[in-house]
């Protein structure tokens, strides 16, 4: 039987799932990050893992990795030299590592015109016209993933030591957070010294709790959050009847806080990152081979 590999990885975890050529999805698993742009090597480490975990899930000898092919997509591919290295330190039989936002795009609204958004540890959009694709951000956590759940816990924590130092008001929500570093600012810091995204990316459920009940340095952040994720949307070009998708964890909180022109376009997604990976992993290497039998 031949298998193919279907892999998504972001900021706070890969997910890998072992199907068959015509994409019955036999076996998932779930590892650690894998952002190639801030650690390749241990995006590498929990690519391997969770592929190797998704064939134990399916009953399967993990020795058949390295006759397997896959399709990655990869937070961090879309910048500098990332895909290529990784590409040939994988042990795949042959692999394609692809941008998250391109298998979330295919896993949204397949391979007809749509649009997806990705709201989660970071942020990207795509969208698919006359079947050609724009993508709209995923820059990274530095200088962009704005409306990100990694930008909501940064914000957090800078409103924190605001309130903290008495600049701004302070609210139930920074004074949980002051609770949760020992009410000592030095230890807020520190946090950040060696946080990744998927560490700011934790808090952002419990702003968006918090908003939900009125606190005041909540509120001001997800409505932030919100504008710009409405902004990034705004530059689609999307118009009425075209699906727009949102992906990520984020995407149910985000859902009916836009605008009602782009909730009026909001479609469920028709399967979700992994299994666009999937799909391509089937279109690009289990398709020419069943059509040579």
């Amino acid at each position: 039987m031949t298998f193919v590999l279907g892999i998504d990885g972001g900021g706070t975890s890969c997910r890998a799932a072992l199907a068959t050529a015509d994409g019955a999805i036999l076996g998932r698993a779930k590892a650690g990050a894998a952002n190639i742009r801030s650690d390749l090597t241990g995006a590498r480490t929990n690519i391997v893992e969770a592929a190797r975990q998704a064939f134990l899930a399916a009953g399967e000898d993990p020795d058949l990795i390295p006759q397997t092919p896959a399709v990655l997509g990869l937070a961090g591919a879309n910048v500098g030299t990332y895909k290529q290295q990784l590409e040939a330190i994988l042990p795949f039989s042959r692999s394609s590592v692809e941008t998250d936002a391109e298998i979330a795009l295919e896993g949204a609204v397949g391979s007809g015109d749509g649009a997806m958004a990705i709201l989660g540890t970071g942020t990207a959009y795509m969208v698919r016209k006359n079947g050609k694709s724009r993508p709209i951000g995923g820059w990274g956590f530095q200088v962009g993933d704005q409306g990100s759940g990694a930008r909501i816990g940064r914000d957090l924590l800078e409103q924190t030591l605001l309130a903290y130092d008495g600049v701004r008001e302070p609210s139930p929500l920074t004074a949980e957070m002051m609770g949760v570093f020992r009410n000592n600012p030095q230890d807020v810091v520190e946090f950040t010294t060696n946080a990744k995204p998927g560490d700011f990316g934790g808090f952002a459920p419990k702003v968006f709790d918090y908003a939900a009940k009125g606190d005041a340095v909540a509120t001001w952040i997800v409505d932030k959050a919100v504008a710009d994720v409405e902004a990034s949307l705004g530059v689609l070009g999307l118009e009425a009847g075209d699906p727009l998708c949102l992906l990520g964890g984020l995407a149910p909180l985000y859902a009916p806080r836009l605008s009602e022109r782009h909730r009026a376009l909001l479609k469920t997604p028709l399967d979700d990152a992994l299994g666009g990976a999937v799909r391509m992993a089937v279109r690009m290497f289990a398709a020419p081979v069943e059509a040579a039998r």
